[in-house]
């Protein structure tokens, strides 16, 4: 992998204080050892850390209409650390999409390999959840309703089910909103009723493919941070796909940079900033990891 260029960096805190939920949280997702952690565990002859996710060679071909084949991912291959915010940026058609439908189960590798929790990973698992473009809420079902389909196709136990989901919606901010439709929410609104529904299997992985795309740019920053909120209350582990360089670098503990088509990780970039917070896009060095990454990309700017 090509490690970015950027300015030399002190370590920043990227963890911080929030309210508790009233509702008791599931249980949080373990911290992504350190680098020193993880040669200390070595010496001692310690078994390394299984990773939450990892692409191990991926490759995937479609057979287009006239019979050609179109390689939409060559060589993808990294790991992602349990409770890791990874996000995925690149060029439109480069295959991000694709990349996080094989890691959800619904599509498959021509070759290579995923692993999820160390197992090789086949097809939909409980252990997954995913936010997608558009929320997709069913309009006549209430959003509590909505919540909990997933639970429900999956014969969870109702009361469990109901109380995880109440938890999620006042964790995304919708509580009171339990008995409203979808109509009479904002598009904001309505996507967070999708991150609930993601989460109320209580879901090792969480997926999100471009999941504030269509939001306006205030709601958008504004859903960039309560997803951050979101990320230190559960301990999640998230990988984002994004066509925005600086929603990359803003969510992100790493930005896996795409290639154009056939899409490869050409950069597998560690971000450290001092604090997540809206103040930190107009630093310096916020400025120059989304710099080095665009000039990778060569796009001037066409992917925001």
């Amino acid at each position: 992998m090509i490690k970015a260029a950027v300015p030399a960096m002190n370590a920043g805190a990227l963890r911080r204080t929030v309210d508790a939920p009233s509702h008791p949280a599931p249980p949080a997702a373990a911290a992504r050892p350190s680098d020193a952690a993880g040669r200390e565990a070595q010496a001692l002859g310690a078994a390394p850390a299984i990773p939450a996710f990892r692409f191990d060679h991926l490759h995937k071909t479609f057979r287009s209409k006239d019979g050609g084949d179109v390689v939409a991912l060559q060589d993808v291959h990294f790991e992602v650390a349990r409770g890791e915010f990874v996000t995925v940026v690149g060029p439109s058609g480069c295959g991000k999409s694709t990349l996080l439908r094989i890691l959800a189960g619904l599509d498959f590798a021509s070759r290579g390999h995923v692993e999820v929790g160390g197992r090789e990973h086949t097809g939909p698992s409980r252990d997954i959840g995913v936010v997608f473009q558009s929320p997709v809420l069913l309009p006549w079902r209430s959003i509590l309703d909505n919540v909990l389909v997933p639970a429900q196709i999956q014969g969870r136990d109702p009361k469990v089910s109901r109380e995880r989901a109440m938890h999620f919606l006042q964790l995304v901010g919708l509580a009171g909103f339990e008995t409203k439709y979808p109509n009479e929410l904002s598009g904001g609104m309505q996507q967070r009723v999708g991150i609930a529904r993601a989460l109320v299997n209580d879901p090792l992985l969480l997926l999100m493919d471009e999941p504030f795309g269509a939001l306006d740019a205030m709601t958008r920053e504004s859903m960039n941070v309560e997803l951050l909120k979101l990320r230190e209350r559960t301990g999640a582990t998230i990988m984002l796909v994004t066509h925005s360089i600086p929603e990359a670098v803003f969510l992100g503990d790493r930005v896996a940079v795409m290639s154009p088509r056939p899409g490869r990780v050409t950069q597998l970039i560690e971000v450290d900033l001092p604090a997540r917070t809206l103040d930190v896009i107009n630093t310096e060095r916020f400025g120059a990891y989304v710099s080095g990454i665009r000039s990778n990309l060569n796009a001037s700017g066409g992917l925001d």
